[in-house]
C-alpha cells in the first residue's frame, strides 16, 4: 500500500502561480511512475503530467504543456508540481497517483493508488 497526501491548494488570480505537494508514505515511493491528475465539476477525471521513477523524465497534457512542471524528490518521498500562468480552466480538484507502470500512462485507470485531492481555483 502506497498512502498519498496533496498539499498547497487554493486560491489564486489568473496569471498567478501555486505549487503542489504529494506526500507519500507506505512502499517504496522510488518505486512507481507519479502522475497528477485533475477533475473539474461535472467533469471526468483528466490527466495532466506524469514522471519516470528515476531520471525525472516527464510527459504532460498539451492543456498545460509549457506552464506546469512536475519533479519529484525520492528522497523524501514527495512529488510536486509547479503551476505557473493559471488560467480559469485550471480550476479543478487536483489528485496525485502512483503507478506500477514504467511506461507513460496517461489512464487514470492504470494508476494503483491515490491521494484525495486538494483544491485549486483560479479567479479572474
Amino acid at each position: 500500500q502506497v498512502q498519498l497526501v496533496e498539499s498547497g491548494g487554493g486560491l489564486v488570480q489568473a496569471g498567478g502561480s501555486l505549487r503542489l505537494a504529494c506526500s507519500a508514505s507506505g512502499r517504496t515511493f522510488a518505486n512507481y511512475r507519479m502522475g497528477w491528475f485533475r477533475q473539474a465539476p461535472g467533469k471526468e477525471r483528466e490527466f495532466v503530467g506524469t514522471i519516470r521513477r528515476i531520471g525525472g523524465n516527464t510527459y504532460y497534457a498539451d492543456s498545460v504543456k509549457g506552464r506546469f512542471t512536475i519533479s519529484r524528490d525520492n528522497a523524501k518521498n514527495t512529488l510536486f508540481l509547479q503551476m505557473n500562468s493559471l488560467k480559469l480552466e485550471d480550476t479543478a480538484v487536483y489528485y496525485c497517483a502512483a503507478s506500477r507502470r514504467v511506461e507513460v500512462t496517461t489512464s487514470a485507470y492504470e494508476n494503483d493508488y491515490w491521494g484525495q485531492g486538494t483544491q485549486v481555483t483560479v479567479s479572474s
